[in-house]
């Protein structure tokens, strides 16, 4: 839906592989400068990725449901980084993106 929309997506997983013909990548470059990073990754995998994240200072973060986590959402507050509880296809479809 992300791509219906026009928003340039980067995939980034654990492993690698293609998603509606987008590679997914599995290292992560520090160069990225998205406005937004959605997360689909369970929680206790996430904590990996906080100093990655913020480093790259995306405006915003999304936790989609199921993904949500507390003391992450704090440490994105606390360095400026906005933080959406919510569905990114819903956003999307009510032009909230």
């Amino acid at each position: 839906m992300l791509l219906s929309f026009d928003h340039k997506v980067f995939a980034y997983g654990k492993m690698k592989g293609e998603v509606y013909g987008l590679p997914i990548v599995t290292e992560w470059n520090k160069n990225w400068l998205p406005h937004t990073i959605t997360l689909y990754i369970n929680p206790t995998l996430q904590p990996k990725l906080y100093n990655q994240i913020i480093a790259i200072r995306p405006k915003r973060v999304v936790f989609n449901p199921g993904t949500e986590n507390k003391e992450f959402e704090v440490l994105l507050t606390k360095n400026g980084i906005e933080v959406s509880i919510a569905c990114t296809l819903v956003l999307l479809s009510t032009g909230q993106y």
